[in-house]
């Protein structure tokens, strides 16, 4: 389909471009770079699509790599709703933030968690599924779909597909559902907007917080928290000069002042527990 991006470019410039700042340790050498390592080190959301349609059969490719994610006890508690039918799309676009990328791409996936497959299970077999009313099965399902989700989010990109993962599912969640008709025991967890990359708009990688903020070492260690953070609002101070993102507040206060009102930035979400709960998802 499409070549992948820095096709020739190396390991080490691969991760400094992801930091936006010079190595902190020395990278292995690999020869040749896997290109699955190289399609996760060039991540970038595409939010401008072409209109052309993807070849048939890469939807069905898509959910077999999907389905080849780990799942937990081969639970398999998720399913996955594609939308391509504009009319639909334009639909579930306005519920899922009203986002013109998720109109223009010509393939948008639903993950679900679903439950309602094993309580089927359960009631044909005369069981009395007590699990279904723990929080951790609930859980259990979000992380299933989560991996499915990224693991068709990564072959997409592997073919030269751009995406987008939409958290806006869950901004009206009670309309999604009534729009998909989903059953007892099933809700959107995540959006995967898929389609050919615009090649007229550039996207730059986004940097990310510095390892040592994220990694801990056998236990957890905050002691250098302050000055990771401090590191990476600069960073993403020079990243937003550089696409002309002029006069926004430091990451750092960004993110402390997320939902400081309760709801700001939600959209909605700040009602998910009650809607899960009227969906049939056990909270014990």
């Amino acid at each position: 389909m499409g070549s992948h991006p820095a096709s020739n470019t190396s390991l080490s410039n691969l991760l400094e471009d992801r930091y936006k700042t010079p190595m902190t340790f020395a990278a292995p050498t690999i020869e040749p770079l896997s290109e699955t390592l190289r399609a996760i080190l060039t991540h970038k959301s595409t939010r401008s699509f072409l209109s052309t349609s993807l070849p048939p059969g890469i939807l069905e490719i898509l959910i077999t790599c999907a389905q080849s994610a780990p799942t937990s006890s081969m639970q398999q508690s998720y399913s996955i709703i594609p939308i391509q039918d504009p009319k639909h799309k334009e639909a579930v676009s306005h519920i899922c933030g009203d986002q013109d990328f998720i109109r223009q791409a010509p393939l948008f996936l639903i993950f679900c968690a679903d439950l309602h497959r094993m309580g089927n299970m359960a009631e044909k077999y005369g069981v009395e599924n007590q699990a279904l009313d723990k929080m951790d099965m609930l859980l259990t399902g979000i992380i299933d779909a989560s991996l499915a989700a990224q693991n068709a989010a990564l072959a997409s990109e592997s073919l030269g597909l751009g995406t987008c993962f939409v958290g806006g599912v869950r901004n009206h969640a009670a309309e999604l559902i009534e729009l998909l008709g989903l059953p007892e025991r099933v809700c959107g967890v995540i959006g995967l907007a898929v389609g050919f990359p615009d090649p007229s708009i550039k996207v730059d990688i986004k940097p990310r917080l510095p390892m040592s903020e994220v990694l801990h070492y056998e236990r957890w260690n905050s002691s250098r928290q302050e000055e990771g953070v401090r590191v990476f609002d600069e960073v993403m101070g020079r990243h937003r000069h550089r696409l002309s993102k002029i006069g926004r507040k430091p990451w750092s206060q960004w993110m402390g002042e997320w939902g400081r009102d309760g709801v700001s930035g939600l959209d909605g979400r700040e009602k998910i527990r009650a809607l899960l709960e009227d969906q049939g998802f056990g909270m014990d």
